[in-house]
């Protein structure tokens, strides 16, 4: 494994764990800790950020040039991985469990177009 897979994937667990820690403190209420959860997400997005950043650079890659195809790309992921995430708290959290899956299949759907969209069809 590569020194800049590692570090990748080091930071991109540490910042995975924070945005869903945080994700998970916002969303349920017998929690009682909607900012501290606000937070703790946002802490997550920025180590992913950096992440990214660091692994470019030590790839030696070009920084990423925002296009309309590359913000549509970055809109796409999110939506996808919000609905996948809301899908689960319907199921586990709210007990509307047809609901959450239907949410969640929708989430998983938009992930996996993600797919061809950047790689392309051959």
């Amino acid at each position: 494994m590569k020194k800049s897979n590692f570090i990748a994937l080091i930071l991109g667990t540490i910042g995975t764990v924070f945005f869903a820690l945080g994700m998970c403190m916002a969303l349920i209420e017998e929690w009682g800790m909607f900012r501290q959860g606000i937070v703790c997400g946002v802490i997550g997005l920025v180590v992913l950020l950096a992440d990214l950043i660091i692994w470019r650079r030590m790839e030696g890659k070009e920084p990423i040039h925002l296009s309309g195809k590359t913000l549509g790309t970055i809109a796409l992921a999110v939506i996808g991985a919000l609905l996948l995430g809301v899908g689960m708290c319907f199921c586990m959290v709210f007990s509307k469990m047809v609901l959450g899956i239907v949410i969640g299949l929708v989430g998983i759907v938009a992930l996996i177009c993600l797919i061809p969209l950047t790689k392309g069809l051959k």
